[in-house]
């Protein structure tokens, strides 16, 4: 009997493929909403499958988009309070997504190809020191007798516009350096540091989404069965986010990043 298979283009698209990707958003949203990295499982799935990379990182910017929503209508009840720091936040990161939206069209392929895996990299190396920076960032206050400035200050802005320009051209781990930037140097509970990572990360895949509509080629079936996926993942992420282990999910990050670099150095 012959399998059972979705139509894209004209490339036949297998069940086992589509649910493959599907999976993968779900994760991916889940993994988004709690900590980020999301896109370091549906990028390789998108690749696995047989999309350029550029098609799949278009294609998974735009997919995500619904999840960060759902993950940031998740976490509202973190976002009371908070009105004024999104605005001046979302505003940097909408400028610098697009900034990077633009890059990713503009550089030609073959760089993206060999500066990806570098990015994974620098990713992965900051998800493991996270942890680490952040308690040396807080005996170095206490030493001090210093708090962190209200909103960051100049230093975080730049660093959220540098990040957002780097999660609009790709975005794989674009979550934990917000919360790496935000936790380092603003005096706030961790979950609502969180909240606002949601919001910004729906921004910037909003705008880089909506640039590459008018310059680039999707995959649609790979955008819509990333986005359904993404939307439920969410939900799951602001449901059990909270009771998560923190190591074992870096781990799990780590696992699949490290396999993505693999994958695309050979």
């Amino acid at each position: 009997m012959q399998q059972a298979s979705i139509i894209r283009g004209r490339r036949t698209v297998g069940i086992w493929e589509a649910l493959a990707v599907f999976g993968a958003g779900i994760a991916a949203g889940t993994i988004n909403t709690v900590v980020g990295s999301g896109t370091l499982i549906t990028f390789p799935v998108l690749l696995a499958v047989g999309l350029p990379p550029i098609t799949a990182n278009v294609s998974n910017t735009l997919g995500l988009v619904p999840g960060s929503i759902s993950g940031a209508i998740g976490y509202r009840r973190e976002l009371t309070g908070q009105r004024g720091r999104i605005i001046r936040f979302g505003t940097t990161a909408l400028v610098g997504g697009l900034a990077g939206a633009a890059l990713l069209i503009v550089l030609p392929s073959e760089a993206f190809d060999t500066i990806v895996p570098a990015l994974i990299g620098l990713a992965l190396v900051l998800v493991v020191l996270q942890p680490r920076l952040a308690r040396a960032v807080q005996r170095h206050r206490e030493e001090n007798g210093t708090d962190a400035h209200p909103d960051g200050g100049p230093v975080l802005h730049a660093g959220l516009l540098l990040t957002s320009a780097y999660g609009g051209y790709f975005g794989a781990a674009q979550g934990v350096l917000y919360l790496s930037l935000m936790g380092l140097l603003l005096h706030e509970d961790l979950q609502r540091i969180n909240a606002v990572k949601n919001v910004l990360a729906a921004i910037v895949n909003g705008v880089a989404a909506l640039f590459f509509l008018f310059v680039a080629d999707f995959d649609w079936i790979a955008v819509l069965l990333i986005a359904v996926g993404a939307t439920l993942g969410g939900q799951i992420g602001a449901t059990v986010g909270r009771r998560l282990p923190a190591n074992a999910l870096r781990a799990v990050i780590v696992a699949v990043g490290t396999a993505a670099i693999v994958r695309l150095l050979l």
